[in-house]
Order: structure tokens, then sequence, then C-alpha cells
């Protein structure tokens, strides 16, 4: 019975590994994404630019909240 428990303790504790190294990687695709897009819409109208980096950083922001969800799961266990 003792070696179940410790299974599903280290079960549950890699499972919210895991949640944060997607979080990560999923935040980490979208900002780079973002990134990209702005430094191309400025490159085509850099009169926009003011506009364009606060949407910009409103997308970076929404992108690092996935991060901060898996971070809270993992931290959860699971």
């Amino acid at each position: 019975m003792d070696i179940f428990m410790t299974i599903f303790t280290l079960l549950g504790t890699q499972s919210g590994n895991f949640a944060l190294g997607m979080a990560g990687m999923g935040a980490a695709i979208g900002i780079g994404l973002t990134g990209f897009a702005a430094a191309q819409a400025v490159g085509r109208n850099p009169g926009a630019f003011g506009k364009i980096l606060t949407i910009g950083i409103i997308g970076m922001a929404l992108a690092e909240a996935v991060a901060i969800y898996g971070f809270l799961i993992a931290l959860r266990g699971g």
C-alpha cells in the first residue's frame, strides 16, 4: 500500500512539472510571435508605433497569463 502512495505522489508532482513546462513553452511562443508581428507592423508603418506598442504589450501580457496559470497548477500539485 505504501508503494502506491509513493507512486501517486510522484505522478502528481510530475504532472505539475509537465503543466508548468507546457505553459512556459506556450507563453514563450506567444510572446515571440507577438514581438515578431509588432516588429513587422512597425517596419511597414513606422507612424503607428505607439498604437502597435500598446497592442503588443497587451498581447504579451495575455500570453504571459498562460504561464502564470501553469505555475499555479504546478504549485497545487497537478
